[in-house]
């Protein structure tokens, strides 16, 4: 469960609303399904997420779309 009144911000290439959601929570990051606000979020502590965010944007992963 999420507080009250948490910012959700849905992914920038989300493509026919297959995409999900991010909020950073207390101390932590919220991740849930766009489709499904109600539903079940998977909380990771900050370090691991901003280390996800640097691999995709100096290309060590790459970016995918679901229809890839």
């Amino acid at each position: 469960m999420t507080p009250e009144g948490t910012r959700w911000r849905k992914a920038s290439t989300s493509l026919n609303d297959a995409c999900v959601e991010v909020a950073a929570l207390r101390h932590r990051i919220g991740i849930r399904d766009s489709k499904n606000p109600t539903g079940p979020v998977l909380t990771i502590d900050r370090s691991p997420w901003l280390g996800l965010l640097s691999a995709i944007k100096s290309g060590r992963l790459p970016r995918t779309s679901p229809d890839a």
